[in-house]
C-alpha cells in the first residue's frame, strides 16, 4: 500500500464510458491510473463500426441530458467543445410510424407539438400535454439533484430527509403507462409518451412513472448528435486521460482481481497473459454480474460468493438483434430517429420481458446517422442501425465461476445460473431467427413509409445478437443494458459502488449506482470518484468549482440589480394573498347583511322590461 507521501495506484478493468471517465477523474486528483481492457478499442459498447466508408454507432446513438456531459468535462476544467467535439441537434426528435399507416412527429418545437397532439386529442389533448410535461420535468429535477448526484450505500440512505419529502412525487409504485394514461386518453399518444422506456431495456407497463423524465430530457433539451459518431465523446475524454498521465493498455483482459490472503482487500489484478499489477485501488467497469462471477478469486469471503449468486438471478435488462447496413442509396423517408412500434403494443413488451423471448411482431428502432452527419455515409448513401429488442439469454455462457469455487463446464454452469426464463443459446436456430428478424423489419419498413424496398440496396450487413453481445462485451446473459431498473433494483437496492465484502474495490457502470445509459454512467463516474477520494480522505478537486450550466436562477442578495431581484409584489390583486382578502371583503359584507336585517325584494311587474330594450 502506497504510503501518504507517495502517489496513489489505481487499476480500472474496462475502457467503457465509466472507466475512462473514472480515470480521468482520479488522475485529476492526483492518481496514477492504469486502464485495462479487453477488446482493442475503447467505449465498450459506445464504439464504432466502420465499414468500407460506412460508419455506425455500435451502441448508444442518442446524447441526451447534455447538462451532465457538459459538467462532465467542466469537472476536469475543459468542455466538449474544447475537446473538438461539435454537438449537432437532431430535428425533429423521431418520427413514430404506426401500422395503420399514421405518423406521429415527436419535436422539441412547441408549435410542432402543439400541432401533433391536437391532431389527435384535440385542444384539451395539448393542455394535458403540458400537464404531463410538468410532471415529467418534475420527476427529472428530483432525480438529477436527489438520485444522480447522491450515492446509496445502504437502505437507511432512502431515509434520507431530502428524499423521502420527493419519494412520492416520483410515482416510483405507478408504471409510467398508467401515469401517461391519467393524461393521454387515446391509445396512441399512450404509447407515443411511454416507448421511451425500451432504452432502459424495460417494459412501460412495468417501468416506474419517474422515468418519463426521460422523454422529457428529449422535448425539453432536445436529442444531440456528436460529429463523427457517439464515440467521439469517449475518444475526447480519452484525450483528457492522456494529457493526465492515465495509462491506457488496449488488448489485455483480465483474468482475476487480486487480493490479500484473507480475500478480503483488493491490491490489483492479473491479466490473462499472466501478468501481475499492484495498485491500492481497483475499480472494475466490466459487466457487474460477469465481474462478481468470474474475476474475483475463490478465496473471497462468502459474503461476497453468496451475493455473487444472488445477482444471477436478478432481473436483467433485454437484449437485442441489431443490424448495420450500408445502403446503397439514401432513403428520403427516414429522419435520423425513427421508432416502429407493434400493433399489439403491449403484447410485444410483454413477450420481451416477462417471458424473454423473442415477439412475433416487434417494436423497432432506425437510426440514420448519415441524415444528420453526412461522414456516417459516401456521398449519395445511407448508413442504416436497426435494434430490435428481444430476451435475453438463458444461462450465462461466461467462463466459470471463480467465486464459486467452480470449474464447472457451460452445461452446469448454466443450470446453477439460470433463472428461468430466457431465450436458450444452443437449442435456437439463430441464423434463421436473425433471416425473419430481417425480413419483418425490411417489410415494415417499406410498408410504413412508402420507401422502395430496402433488400436490394444492402451492400454490406453487421449483425450483433445476445450471443455476440455477451461474448464481445461479457454481458451476463446478453442483457445490453444491464441490471433490470425496476424499482427494487435502483437507488439502495442496486449493487453497491462498494464491492460486496472486498475493500479498495469499486464498481461504475451500467449494473451499479446510479443505472444505466451513457449521462447516468457519467454521473456514477462522479460518485464513484467521490467515494474514493471521501475514503482516502483526499481532497475533491472539482467540489465548490461554479457550475456550468445556470440553471438555478440569478442569486438574490444585496448585490442583485433591480431587473433581476424576484418579487411578487405589484401584482397583489392577482396572487394569492389578494384572493384572501377579496374573498375577506366579500365575507364581511355577507355577515353585515345577515345581521342587518334588510330584507332585498324585486317586483318583477315594474322590472318586466329589464335588459330587453324595451321601456
Amino acid at each position: 500500500m502506497a504510503s501518504k507521501h507517495t502517489k496513489k495506484t489505481a487499476i480500472i478493468v474496462g475502457a467503457g464510458v465509466g472507466g475512462i471517465a473514472t480515470a480521468a477523474r482520479l488522475a485529476k486528483a492526483g492518481f496514477k491510473v492504469t486502464v485495462l481492457e479487453k477488446n482493442d478499442f475503447t467505449g465498450g459498447r459506445c464504439s464504432l463500426i466502420k465499414h468500407a466508408g460506412y460508419r455506425f454507432d455500435q451502441g448508444p446513438s442518442l446524447l441526451l441530458l447534455p447538462k451532465l456531459f457538459a459538467e462532465t468535462f467542466h469537472d476536469l476544467d475543459t468542455s466538449l467543445s474544447t475537446e473538438g467535439v461539435e454537438l449537432l441537434k437532431c430535428e425533429p426528435n423521431y418520427n413514430l410510424w404506426f401500422g395503420d399507416g399514421e405518423k406521429f412527429e415527436l419535436s422539441s418545437d412547441t408549435a410542432v407539438m402543439k400541432r401533433e397532439v391536437e391532431k389527435w386529442e384535440g385542444r384539451e389533448g395539448f393542455e394535458r400535454y403540458l400537464e404531463w410535461l410538468r410532471e415529467a420535468h418534475r420527476h427529472y429535477e428530483i432525480s438529477a439533484r436527489e438520485v444522480l448526484h447522491k450515492n446509496f450505500t445502504s437502505i437507511f440512505n432512502l431515509l434520507r430527509p431530502t428524499f423521502l419529502v420527493e419519494l412520492f412525487r416520483l410515482h416510483p409504485f405507478e408504471s409510467i403507462y398508467s401515469r401517461a394514461a391519467r393524461y393521454f386518453w387515446t391509445e396512441r399518444l399512450r404509447r407515443v409518451f411511454t416507448f421511451g422506456t425500451m432504452y432502459m431495456g424495460m417494459s412501460p407497463f412495468d417501468a416506474p412513472g419517474t422515468y418519463s423524465l426521460l422523454q422529457y430530457t428529449e422535448l425539453a433539451e432536445g436529442i444531440w448528435y456528436p460529429v463523427g459518431g457517439f464515440h467521439a465523446v469517449v475518444q475526447a475524454l480519452v484525450g483528457v486521460c492522456e494529457r493526465l498521465g492515465v495509462d491506457i493498455r488496449l488488448n489485455t483482459p483480465v483474468s482475476t482481481v487480486l487480493t490479500t490472503p484473507d480475500g478480503k482487500t483488493g491490491t490489483g489484478v492479473q491479466t490473462a497473459s499472466g501478468e501481475t499489477l499492484t495498485a491500492d485501488i481497483v475499480i472494475v467497469n466490466a459487466d457487474l454480474v460477469y465481474a462478481y462471477n468470474n474475476l474475483f478469486p475463490s478465496s473471497a469471503p462468502q459474503t461476497t460468493k453468496s451475493y455473487a449468486s444472488s445477482l444471477t438471478k436478478r432481473a436483467g435488462s433485454c437484449s437485442s438483434i441489431s443490424f448495420y447496413w450500408s445502403l446503397s442509396e439514401k432513403i428520403p423517408e427516414l429522419t435520423t430517429h425513427n421508432i416502429f412500434l407493434a400493433d399489439e403494443y403491449r403484447e410485444s413488451f410483454d413477450s420481451i420481458f416477462e417471458r424473454q423471448s423473442i415477439p412475433n411482431e416487434p417494436s423497432f428502432y432506425v437510426n440514420v446517422p448519415s441524415r444528420i452527419d453526412p461522414t456516417a455515409a459516401p456521398e449519395g448513401k445511407d448508413s442504416l442501425v436497426v435494434l430490435v429488442p428481444v430476451g435475453h439469454l438463458l444461462n450465462s455462457s461466461t467462463p466459470s465461476s471463480k467465486t464459486n469455487g467452480a470449474n464447472l463446464d457451460s452445461t452446469t454452469r448454466s443450470v446453477s445460473s439460470s433463472t428461468g426464463k430466457g431465450l436458450p443459446q444452443k437449442e435456437l436456430d439463430w441464423p434463421s431467427i436473425i433471416s425473419s428478424t430481417r425480413q419483418q423489419v425490411l417489410s415494415t419498413i417499406q410498408a410504413r413509409t412508402n420507401c422502395k424496398s430496402l433488400a436490394p440496396l444492402i451492400s454490406n450487413e453487421i449483425v450483433n445478437d445476445p450471443i455476440s453481445w455477451e461474448e464481445r462485451f461479457n454481458l451476463d446473459k446478453g442483457s445490453i443494458l444491464g441490471l433490470s431498473h425496476s424499482f427494487f433494483n435502483v437507488l439502495a437496492f442496486r449493487p453497491s459502488t462498494r464491492a460486496k465484502g472486498v475493500k479498495n474495490t469499486y464498481f461504475v457502470g451500467a449494473s451499479t449506482h446510479p443505472g444505466t445509459g451513457v449521462p447516468i454512467v457519467l454521473a456514477g463516474a462522479k460518485i464513484t470518484s467521490e467515494q474514493i477520494l471521501h475514503d482516502l480522505d483526499m481532497n475533491v478537486p472539482w467540489k465548490g468549482k461554479e457550475e456550468v450550466v445556470r440553471d438555478k436562477g440569478v442569486r438574490q442578495g444585496k448585490g442583485t440589480g433591480e431587473l433581476d431581484r424576484v418579487r411578487r409584489d405589484g401584482a397583489i390583486i392577482l396572487s394569492d394573498m389578494g384572493i384572501w382578502k377579496l374573498a375577506g371583503i366579500v365575507l364581511a359584507c355577507v355577515l353585515v347583511y345577515v345581521n342587518s336585517g334588510l330584507v332585498v325584494t324585486w317586483n318583477w311587474e315594474e322590472k318586466r322590461g329589464w335588459g330587453s330594450g324595451r321601456f
